[in-house]
């Protein structure tokens, strides 16, 4: 029932938002004298937050149509590589001849579209061949293509690194760490060719017992059966995905949103008050943040169950308790890949030292190949977005890549 009370909870919200839009138009129109009067500036103001209130589940666009190289524009299309029920491998292609390092950038499946990466990809873009992970909503995902674990996400990850073969590199932004580290350590253990070069771990949960954070503390709060009972939903008989069961996206921006809702509530008046000035340019951007941090997936019951389980409760992967398909995963596999940890000063979802851990697990590795990068004055957000990404953390990544190639 949960999803059904969300569902006609929306829909019966909808005239309200559209009457808000109408209304918003017409205020919005050039009328002579009054156009500018503070009270029609208000209210029109007001009707835009009414209208923009609550939640989107349809993808975003990527919207990356060039990049610039070398003060040269260059166009760009998104190309699908390969084709997963549950994920498609996207290629942002460009229109060069010249040969660039190939990143595979593995978006989590938290909840968001890959799209919340965008930011990433057009810093990764100008020097790399970046290839993402675009989830596919699984409300979206009909039964008869079967269920979509934690063991699923390992394998795809190994199937697409052998897809763009030997000499690539792979990212993995916050919660894939996890399964990009088992990965990678089975494909050591059994010698495959297609080992990556380097593997950039950002803001991951490998070890959530050093300083854990608020998420991490619920997730032990309670026993695996309590999330099973409490926040799995069946998708509703309207989508493909009908009679699913998933994790709602929208929970999992509930949650997100309580833990820093000071600030949102903040970010949301600073907004009306720049739409009442006509300051469009500080209305946009917290408009564009707000219209990519709303839109919202759903997760695979399974995958989601045990993550919770194997990640936060069991803490099997540091443990050396951690299996895949009956295969135990061994970090210490891992020889030839060279590892980097980026972690943010102010991280409260991944704290500081919770990535770094992976450095410890990887035995194998001598001190060369691996790095570990804290970097200050940014949350789990800043870590792959935003100023100090583009500027500070990326020029380390990059510099980490050229070195393992």
């Amino acid at each position: 029932m949960l999803y059904e009370t969300y569902q006609a909870h929306r829909d019966a919200f909808g005239p309200v938002r559209w009457m808000a839009q109408a209304l918003k138009g017409l205020l919005n129109q050039p009328w002579p004298v009054v156009a500018h009067h503070p009270v029609i500036r208000s209210a029109a103001a007001a009707c835009e937050m009414v209208e923009r209130a609550g939640m989107w589940h349809e993808r975003p666009e990527f919207g990356i149509r060039s990049t610039t190289i070398d003060g040269r524009s260059v166009a760009v299309d998104e190309v699908a590589a390969v084709r997963h029920p549950f994920c498609t491998l996207l290629n942002f292609k460009k229109d060069i001849t010249v040969e660039q390092p190939r990143v595979l950038l593995v978006a989590p499946l938290s909840g968001h579209f890959a799209t919340l990466l965008r930011g990433t990809v057009e810093t990764l873009l100008p020097e790399n061949d970046v290839y993402i992970t675009d989830w596919v909503n699984a409300r979206n995902v009909p039964l008869l293509y079967g269920r979509f674990d934690l063991d699923d996400f390992i394998d795809l990850i190994a199937s697409f690194l052998r897809e763009l073969g030997p000499e690539t590199h792979v990212i993995a932004v916050c919660q894939p760490s996890v399964p990009v580290l088992a990965a990678v350590s089975l494909m050591a253990a059994d010698n495959d060719p297609a080992q990556p070069r380097s593997m950039t771990l950002m803001g991951g949960p490998i070890d959530t017992r050093r300083n854990p954070t608020v998420v991490n503390q619920l997730a032990t709060s309670r026993p695996l059966y309590w999330f099973e009972r409490n926040v799995i939903a069946t998708v509703p008989a309207r989508y493909p995905g009908q009679f699913r069961r998933v994790y709602p996206g929208f929970l999992q921006l509930v949650g997100f949103m309580t833990m820093n809702l000071d600030r949102h509530v903040t970010a949301h008046m600073d907004l009306f008050k720049h739409l009442v000035r006509g300051d469009g340019e500080s209305a946009g951007a917290t408009q564009r943040f707000y219209d990519e941090y709303m839109s919202v997936m759903d997760l695979p019951a399974d995958f989601y169950l045990q993550t919770v389980s194997r990640v936060f409760q069991e803490h099997a992967l540091p443990l050396g308790r951690f299996t895949s398909r009956d295969r135990k995963v061994e970090p210490r596999a891992v020889a030839r890949t060279a590892l980097l940890c980026v972690e943010g000063e102010n991280d409260d979802i991944c704290a500081i030292g919770q990535t770094a851990a992976a450095l410890d697990l990887c035995t194998g590795l001598p001190a060369v190949k691996k790095a570990h990068h804290i970097q200050p004055k940014v949350g789990h957000y800043g870590v792959f977005n935003g100023k100090r990404w583009r500027t500070e953390i990326y020029p380390r990544v990059r510099d980490f890549i050229r070195a393992s190639a």
